[in-house]
């Protein structure tokens, strides 16, 4: 009964021991930019935690990752520095989050001691707003009254906060201008606005240039291009002369001035001819 009772206490007192190390959770925390190389110094653990730098060996210091976690960092065992074990995409990781936090144990032996860690992997700007198509297309009726609005697919950008799109911007043109507009989540799009109204017969097609800008130092941007076919609207009336002589002949003289389509044309001749 003694010898079970003292295997007993032993047992207990190890699982105490090993759940008080593993209350050891953020002890310290570091923060540092995503995509930083191999090997370049996160923070002195050592120093942070008060540890004997001189023992950081003989009592095998290392980093430990739980389960299927992967190691992001390693401790140089002759300084007590946490170095970048290899270098992290921040959006692969945690993508839109606001927070990227890593956890990660530092464990020694002789005795055992488990000091857990945070790394806050902080967002750069690595990335440029894109659209997902390289060509909008509008098709725009000539007598579109000013004012008309027509809404534009953002811009998405992997970056977060002011990194990702703050505003966009269009190409100078005679016939519209650019609104930019706030959703309720804070992402930006826009709006083309007819600021003066269209003339199919002076233009058939109108190209811009449709540029998405982040806040990112330097910016980033991306663009997209806007093709507007103008489309036809009856707004010429034909201008013609009727001219008869007398008896069995009679000249009809038409002069056509109708641009908008060749259909009328024959209408109103046939219209003269029968009737006249």
């Amino acid at each position: 009964c003694c010898c079970w009772f003292r295997v007993a206490a032993e047992m207990f007192g190890l699982l105490f021991f090993v759940l008080m190390a593993h209350t050891a959770y953020g002890d310290v925390s570091y923060s540092f930019p995503e995509e930083m190389k191999s090997g370049s110094v996160i923070g002195n653990i050592a120093k942070d935690l008060g540890l004997d730098v001189n023992r950081l060996s003989s009592r095998k210091a290392r980093i430990d990752a739980e389960g299927n976690r992967k190691r992001y960092c390693d401790i140089n065992l002759n300084t007590g520095e946490l170095t970048v074990a290899e270098k992290i995409d921040r959006e692969g990781l945690c993508g839109k989050k606001a927070l990227c936090v890593i956890k990660q144990d530092l464990v020694l032996e002789s005795p055992l001691e488990l000091h857990r860690f945070i790394l806050n992997t902080e967002d750069i700007n690595d990335n440029s707003p894109q659209f997902t198509e390289n060509v909008v297309k509008f098709e725009i009726q000539e007598s579109a009254d000013k004012g008309s609005r027509y809404l534009l697919d953002e811009a998405h950008d992997a970056d977060i906060g002011l990194n990702s799109v703050q505003t966009y911007t269009l190409q100078n043109n005679e016939h519209f201008i650019l609104n930019v507009l706030t959703r309720e989540n804070g992402r930006k799009y826009g709006e083309l606005v007819l600021n003066k109204e269209l003339d199919r017969e002076k233009q058939k097609e109108v190209t811009l240039i449709l540029t998405a800008v982040d806040g990112g130092t330097p910016p980033r941007s991306g663009t997209v291009a806007i093709h507007i076919t103008v489309l036809d609207a009856n707004d010429n009336a034909p201008i013609f002369t009727h001219n008869c002589s007398t008896h069995n002949s009679e000249i009809i003289t038409i002069i056509q001035n109708d641009y908008n389509t060749i259909l009328l044309y024959y209408i109103i001749i046939y219209i003269i001819i029968y009737f006249i």
